[in-house]
């Protein structure tokens, strides 16, 4: 998986978009290893909501749930996962590789960039930036993840992002 990035090498490749949500969790947690959800204020966030997911850590075989979907996100995954599990209504390449993501952030509790390609069901090929940044209620144990996306579309791609709302340019 030499599209996942782990250091803060990501930060000259990525998207800028995605580097201001890093920085901005970053600046967040401060002194601490993790910020708490509480700590992260969507009205600070506005332009970056649409590509935004919260995805909770449970302890049970669904291991994590999709609790908030951006905009964005729904619109190119064609359907809405909020409160899915994500093993059921995953995103990209194969099931184990978004587990991988998710694991890798729990455990380690540090950030993850997964910069991919992948064929979506609709046949249409995807390319994605997904960073994942973990968030803890007690300062230690990761129980929510924060994601945010950003889609390089294809032109059909753009112009069904800019008529549901979901791009603006």
């Amino acid at each position: 998986m030499d599209d996942l990035i782990k250091t803060l090498d990501f930060l000259t490749v990525c998207h800028p978009l995605t580097a201001d949500i890093y920085r901005y969790w970053e600046t967040k947690r401060g002194s601490r290893r993790l910020p708490a959800r509480a700590d992260i204020d969507p009205g600070e966030l506005r332009k970056h909501l649409p590509g935004m997911m919260i995805v909770q850590v449970v302890a049970d075989e669904r291991r994590y749930l999709y609790r908030l979907v951006g905009t964005r996100e729904v619109t190119a995954r064609g359907n809405d996962p909020t409160g899915h599990a994500v093993g059921e209504d995953y995103f990209g390449s194969s099931r184990e590789r978004v587990f991988h993501n998710y694991d890798y952030v729990v455990e380690s509790r540090s950030f993850l960039l997964d910069n991919e390609s992948f064929v979506m069901p609709d046949g249409k090929i995807g390319n994605e930036e997904a960073l994942f940044l973990p968030l803890s209620s007690d300062g230690t144990d990761v129980d929510q993840v924060l994601v945010y996306t950003y889609h390089y579309w294809n032109p059909y791609q753009r112009r069904l992002a800019v008529e549901t709302g979901a791009l603006h340019e």
